[in-house]
């Protein structure tokens, strides 16, 4: 649904930076090395795991991961894969890839077979059972508020928070039987923001209720006081806050946008 948030690849990182560009060059050297390494669920992350930087330092080497290695058709619904540094990835190299986003974006890729849809991705274009893969990072945590940050078309009036599940319908229904759906979403002490709200146990229980899957599995992962990523369980990542880089204050030792994230990995 959702154009790619361009902050989440190269946003300010509100306790340490004060320049956006240096900190979007320190979290792509970061990124570099972090989808070089081995992403195992059993093994805990290296010391300083993306130190000061935020969920996408988790989010993206958790989804590669997840990722079959046959070829096949890929959906990225809401554009979180549109960086030439995502779409290099030799898990992704051998997938016809489509992305649906609200509105165009600087960054195109046609030219690598790149397919682009213009909507909404709780109601979609695509016939039922397109996809052998359907990617949905930190996009869920927006719909049906105001986007009028990825497209000004939009009315940041109309809102309606619960529409994430007409969504996660969409999703189930454009994948096909024995595919895997791949979902992060903001976790932690649940808000309603503007633009985006963070998830609680109850809504991602929703997620996974909605979807109904063959199987799932949801891994947690928290910015620790440490100043860094680690794996954790369901409670450790329940209380987790959220900076807001556009009205937050920063405060000492606060993440660089959520606390937590949760990693759901579906069935159909």
């Amino acid at each position: 649904m959702l154009r790619s948030i361009k902050a989440g690849l190269f946003r300010l990182s509100p306790g340490h930076y004060s320049n956006h560009r240096w900190y979007g060059h320190y979290k792509e050297r970061a990124l570099q090395r972090a989808l070089k390494l081995p992403f195992v669920e059993e093994q805990h992350l290296p010391d300083r795991y993306g130190r000061w930087l935020d969920e996408r330092l988790v989010e993206y080497p958790w989804m590669l991961s997840r990722l079959p290695d046959a070829p096949g058709e890929l959906l990225d619904a809401g554009s979180t894969l549109n960086h030439s540094l995502i779409l290099s990835q030799p898990r992704l190299r051998n997938k016809n890839i489509s992305i649906i986003t609200l509105s165009p974006e600087s960054e195109c890729f046609w030219n690598q077979r790149i397919s682009y849809i213009f909507g909404d991705i709780r109601n979609m274009y695509f016939r039922n059972s397109s996809f052998a893969t359907v990617v949905c990072l930190s996009v869920l945590e927006h719909v049906g508020l105001d986007n009028s940050l990825y497209d000004p078309r939009t009315d940041p009036t109309k809102r309606n928070p619960e529409s994430y599940l007409l969504a996660v319908e969409e999703l189930r229904r454009v994948l096909k039987p024995g595919g895997s759906c791949l979902i992060s979403v903001p976790y932690g002490k649940y808000q309603l923001r503007r633009w985006l709200q963070v998830f609680d146990e109850v809504m991602v229980d929703r997620i996974v209720q909605t979807f109904q899957p063959a199987g799932y599995n949801i891994s947690f992962f928290r910015y620790a006081e440490s100043e860094r990523w680690e794996r954790c369980g369901k409670g450790e990542a329940a209380d987790a806050p959220y900076f807001d880089l556009h009205t937050d204050l920063p405060w000492p030792g606060c993440p660089a946008g959520a606390g937590a994230v949760a990693c759901v990995e579906l069935t159909k």
